[in-house]
């Protein structure tokens, strides 16, 4: 795996971290290729029981894709006529978004800094978001003359609504993590001093926790999204039925009825 994506597992928790400081850790090809590995080991292993994605530096999370190496391939692209240049969509960012989004645990994202295009796209597929009270997020895609990728276009609306993501994706501005909190794009603002600790924090009560019912959570609410009631509460019933069975549910009920905490095994 590249150095510009930096990966360690610690007591079930999953660190993945965005590492090119110096170029606002845009995506080139290895740091794209870095990160679909990390996501994907992540999302797999069972010892892994949640995911903190985060990134080195504090000007920027990640600004999407590198563009000087862009202008490069779609050079290339030209003189070969072959136009593989955006096969990076099916390749890096899709697979990317599906092992954070799809992952049977959950996954924090710390946002230290400004997030933008594919950056922004990989902070939503998070499902939670703790951001630096100096980030800042900008969907970009128009602004270069491109449409959404990186799952935006489905996620932005969800967290956003049609209208307020319409508005975002079309007029691209810099969102500050004030006006990302009030819009529920980030879940906490916390001082930028104190964004690793407290997303550390979060992400390992998480590891902690009932990873069993942490995955039928997100998979009931990504389930409702799309279907209507009858169905939904049908797959509240399997999911339900799942959770009941585990041995973390059975650790709870006896530490409640003992009065003590539950030390959760993650199955």
């Amino acid at each position: 795996m590249a150095d510009t994506v930096l990966y360690e597992v610690s007591d079930g928790l999953a660190t993945i971290t965005l590492n090119r400081p110096e170029a606002m850790n845009a995506l080139d090809i290895a740091t794209k290729v870095a990160l679909r590995d990390a996501a994907e080991s992540a999302a797999s292993d069972d010892a892994v029981r949640a995911v903190l994605l985060t990134a080195a530096g504090d000007r920027a999370f990640c600004v999407g894709q590198d563009l000087k190496e862009h202008i490069g391939l779609l050079a290339a692209d030209h003189e070969s006529g072959e136009g593989r240049t955006m096969s990076t969509v099916t390749e890096h960012y899709n697979p990317i978004v599906r092992a954070l989004a799809g992952a049977a645990k959950p996954v924090v994202a710390a946002v230290n800094g400004v997030a933008a295009g594919a950056g922004f796209g990989f902070a939503l597929a998070a499902d939670y978001r703790i951001v630096a009270d100096t980030a800042a997020f900008n969907t970009s895609f128009a602004g270069v003359a491109l449409t959404a990728d990186s799952g935006i276009s489905w996620t932005l609306p969800r967290v956003v609504g049609p209208g307020r993501a319409a508005d975002l994706l079309l007029f691209p501005r810099s969102i500050s993590a004030q006006e990302a909190h009030e819009l529920g794009i980030a879940n906490r603002v916390v001082p930028a001093a104190e964004l690793r600790a407290e997303a550390e924090k979060v992400a390992r009560g998480l590891a902690e926790g009932p990873t069993v019912a942490y995955a039928a959570l997100k998979e009931a609410v990504a389930y409702g999204l799309t279907h209507s009631l009858a169905e939904t509460l049908e797959k509240e019933d399997e999911l339900q039925g799942r959770a009941g069975q585990s041995e973390d549910h059975a650790i709870a009920v006896q530490a409640f009825v003992n009065k003590e905490k539950p030390k959760y095994l993650g199955r």
